[in-house]
């Protein structure tokens, strides 16, 4: 286990600041992995007034022309500070990126969600006007892009409140009231077209928050906060995903969300490793729990032939158009 530790230290993936990615294994090898998925409650996280005070004391990054927290930073806050789940303290004491029914892996950003960024563009995949939801989001950046995409409405699942509070919201924020055009336009010292004039494609206005909501809590939880809620909720258009499938205990509520709420002709793109030693998970695994239950067609989309192969997949309802 300490070799393998070592080994994904120098294969640490694209995000400078967040915690290395391993290349073989999303949670270290010594994480059990037969444990009853925990129904922690949900909750829906509203966005403060003040958005000034969402990015306080937050450290700005930058990869794929999206902003997003120093995570190494966030982590550092919120050991001193203690948050309130008490999730960055755990894992930091455990060395674990996973502490099932605890914390969840959303303090990193895993490589998958840049797979899956880059094959929106090479796709061509169409986010306006489209309800969106980015389950298990973490950081939110493939939420992020949608936004950017000018999508109808997107929302943000993880199953942590910290993570929602002190990494997705403020990344949302970030990246809709131009954080980083204040830190580092203009790299080559050039001064180009102004502001207005940039592609739109990179633009998101703090008005884009308002089609924006953020829950915490598991899976099935949030989905019945959602359908329950006297909230008008209509079901998504595209639900995102990213190394959401490395445990199979968590399987069937994985599947069930979906089954909930995904439109009856929409489409869910998930994005996972060949497999995740120690945990047991893998996209093979996941593809044939789906095709048992025959609820969804599956189509495996595209495959990144790096180290330990990762897929893209996408789903639809079997009956869909």
């Amino acid at each position: 286990s300490q070799e393998s530790t070592e080994k994904s230290k120098q294969t640490a993936g694209p995000v400078a600041g967040s915690s290395p990615r391993p290349g073989t294994n999303k949670h270290g090898d010594e994480t059990p992995s037969k444990k009853k998925l925990c129904f922690k409650a949900a909750k829906e996280h509203d966005i403060p007034e003040d958005l000034d005070k969402v990015l306080e004391n937050k450290v700005m990054e930058r990869a794929s022309d999206l902003y997003y927290v120093n995570m190494a930073v966030v982590e550092m806050t919120c050991l001193d500070d203690a948050d309130g789940e008490g999730i960055v303290s755990q894992s930091v004491s455990s060395r674990s990126d996973l502490i099932p029914g605890v914390y969840e892996g959303g303090l990193k950003i895993w490589e998958c969600t840049f797979d899956l960024i880059d094959f929106f563009s090479e796709a061509e995949i169409q986010f306006t006007n489209k309800s969106v939801l980015d389950l298990g989001c973490g950081a939110g950046l493939l939420g992020i892009v949608a936004l950017k995409g000018k999508a109808g409405k997107v929302h943000f699942q993880d199953y942590n409140s910290t993570v929602i509070d002190e990494i997705t919201l403020p990344n949302a924020v970030a990246n809709c009231v131009g954080e980083g055009s204040r830190m580092g336009g203009g790299a080559d010292g050039k001064t180009h077209e102004p502001p207005s004039k940039r592609p739109k494609k990179a633009e998101c206005s703090p008005d884009a928050l308002t089609k924006c909501r953020f829950f915490s809590g598991e899976w099935l939880e949030v989905s019945q906060l959602l359908l329950s809620s006297n909230k008008p909720f209509s079901n998504y258009d595209i639900i995102l995903t990213s190394e959401t499938i490395y445990n199979p205990d968590y399987y069937g509520a994985l599947h069930d969300t979906l089954a909930k709420l995904l439109d009856k002709n929409g489409r869910v793109y998930l994005a996972s490793k060949a497999h995740y030693f120690g945990v047991g998970g893998g996209i093979h695994l996941f593809e044939k729990f789906v095709e048992e239950r025959k609820v969804f067609r599956t189509s495996i989309v595209k495959i990144i032939d790096k180290g330990l192969q990762r897929y893209i997949m996408e789903m639809a309802f079997k009956d869909s158009s």
